[in-house]
Protein backbone atom coordinates (compact mmCIF):
# COMPACT_ATOMS: atom_id res chain seq x y z
CA UNK A 1 0.00 0.00 0.00
CA UNK A 2 1.50 3.33 -0.94
CA UNK A 3 -1.00 5.90 -0.07
CA UNK A 4 -4.10 6.56 2.07
CA UNK A 5 -7.66 5.31 2.27
CA UNK A 6 -9.59 8.61 0.21
CA UNK A 7 -13.02 8.83 -1.03
CA UNK A 8 -13.82 8.13 -4.20
CA UNK A 9 -15.86 11.01 -6.13
CA UNK A 10 -17.98 11.03 -8.80
CA UNK A 11 -17.19 13.61 -11.60
CA UNK A 12 -20.22 13.61 -13.15
CA UNK A 13 -22.23 14.86 -10.12
CA UNK A 14 -19.06 16.58 -8.62
CA UNK A 15 -18.36 20.40 -8.87
CA UNK A 16 -15.89 23.03 -8.13
CA UNK A 17 -17.12 24.10 -4.87
CA UNK A 18 -18.77 20.66 -4.23
CA UNK A 19 -17.74 17.58 -4.33
CA UNK A 20 -19.89 14.43 -4.48
CA UNK A 21 -18.87 10.45 -3.26
CA UNK A 22 -19.22 7.96 -5.65
CA UNK A 23 -21.55 5.61 -4.88
CA UNK A 24 -21.87 1.95 -5.68
CA UNK A 25 -24.28 0.97 -8.27
CA UNK A 26 -25.63 -1.69 -6.63
CA UNK A 27 -25.68 -1.29 -2.97
CA UNK A 28 -25.75 2.76 -2.94
CA UNK A 29 -22.80 2.55 -0.61
CA UNK A 30 -19.97 4.90 -1.00
CA UNK A 31 -16.86 4.17 -2.82
CA UNK A 32 -13.42 4.35 -1.41
CA UNK A 33 -10.19 3.67 -2.52
CA UNK A 34 -6.52 2.62 -1.88
CA UNK A 35 -3.37 3.36 -3.78
CA UNK A 36 -1.13 0.27 -4.19
CA UNK A 37 1.71 -1.52 -5.54
CA UNK A 38 2.51 -4.96 -7.33
CA UNK A 39 6.32 -5.79 -6.15
CA UNK A 40 6.41 -8.63 -8.56
CA UNK A 41 9.72 -7.65 -10.51
CA UNK A 42 8.18 -9.22 -13.76
CA UNK A 43 5.53 -7.28 -13.68
CA UNK A 44 5.50 -4.34 -16.04
CA UNK A 45 6.38 -0.84 -15.28
CA UNK A 46 3.10 0.79 -15.94
CA UNK A 47 1.12 -2.07 -14.41
CA UNK A 48 3.31 -1.36 -10.88
CA UNK A 49 0.66 0.66 -9.16
CA UNK A 50 -3.13 0.74 -9.55
CA UNK A 51 -6.46 1.83 -6.81
CA UNK A 52 -8.34 -0.88 -4.98
CA UNK A 53 -12.00 0.09 -4.34
CA UNK A 54 -13.59 -0.60 -1.40
CA UNK A 55 -17.36 -0.03 -1.00
CA UNK A 56 -19.06 0.64 2.42
CA UNK A 57 -20.39 3.06 5.16
CA UNK A 58 -17.49 5.09 7.18
CA UNK A 59 -17.60 2.20 10.21
CA UNK A 60 -16.61 -0.37 6.94
CA UNK A 61 -13.76 1.52 5.69
CA UNK A 62 -11.02 -0.38 5.67
CA UNK A 63 -8.37 0.64 8.04
CA UNK A 64 -4.95 0.76 6.52
CA UNK A 65 -2.42 -1.87 8.97
CA UNK A 66 0.06 -0.42 10.91
CA UNK A 67 3.55 0.29 8.45
CA UNK A 68 6.70 -1.90 9.36
CA UNK A 69 9.72 0.45 10.00
CA UNK A 70 12.06 1.54 7.88
CA UNK A 71 9.83 0.44 4.74
CA UNK A 72 8.52 3.53 2.22
CA UNK A 73 5.22 0.84 1.80
CA UNK A 74 2.76 -1.22 3.80
CA UNK A 75 2.81 -4.40 2.77
CA UNK A 76 -1.38 -5.73 2.76
CA UNK A 77 -3.34 -8.69 1.44
CA UNK A 78 -6.42 -8.53 0.49
CA UNK A 79 -9.60 -9.72 1.16
CA UNK A 80 -12.36 -11.13 -1.61
CA UNK A 81 -10.36 -9.19 -4.38
CA UNK A 82 -12.12 -9.21 -7.88
CA UNK A 83 -10.71 -7.80 -11.09
CA UNK A 84 -13.21 -6.73 -13.85
CA UNK A 85 -12.20 -6.48 -17.18
CA UNK A 86 -13.05 -3.40 -19.34
CA UNK A 87 -12.50 -1.38 -22.69
CA UNK A 88 -11.02 2.24 -21.90
CA UNK A 89 -11.86 5.15 -23.57
CA UNK A 90 -8.50 4.46 -25.67
CA UNK A 91 -9.81 1.11 -27.08
CA UNK A 92 -7.35 -0.75 -24.62
CA UNK A 93 -8.16 -3.58 -22.10
CA UNK A 94 -8.26 -2.29 -18.72
CA UNK A 95 -8.72 -3.87 -15.27
CA UNK A 96 -10.88 -2.71 -12.21
CA UNK A 97 -9.99 -4.02 -8.61
CA UNK A 98 -12.34 -4.12 -5.75
CA UNK A 99 -12.13 -5.53 -2.28
CA UNK A 100 -14.19 -6.46 0.79
CA UNK A 101 -11.75 -6.45 3.11
CA UNK A 102 -7.47 -5.01 3.84
CA UNK A 103 -5.10 -6.48 6.48
CA UNK A 104 -1.77 -6.58 7.48
CA UNK A 105 0.58 -9.11 4.81
CA UNK A 106 1.52 -12.11 6.56
CA UNK A 107 5.18 -11.63 7.10
CA UNK A 108 7.74 -14.71 6.81
CA UNK A 109 10.22 -15.35 9.38
CA UNK A 110 13.76 -14.02 8.15
CA UNK A 111 15.96 -16.76 6.87
CA UNK A 112 18.85 -15.84 8.76
CA UNK A 113 17.20 -17.31 11.37
CA UNK A 114 16.66 -20.61 12.31
CA UNK A 115 14.46 -22.60 14.38
CA UNK A 116 14.68 -25.58 16.44
CA UNK A 117 15.69 -28.51 14.43
CA UNK A 118 14.38 -32.33 13.94
CA UNK A 119 14.71 -34.53 17.42
CA UNK A 120 16.50 -31.65 19.58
Amino acid sequence: MVGDVTPVFDFDASTRERQVQARDKTTGEPVWSVPVMDGDPSVKAASKTMAIKFVGNPPKVPAPPAGLAGLPVIPVEFDGLTVTPYVNGSNRLAYSFRATGIRAAAVAASKGKAGPKDGQ
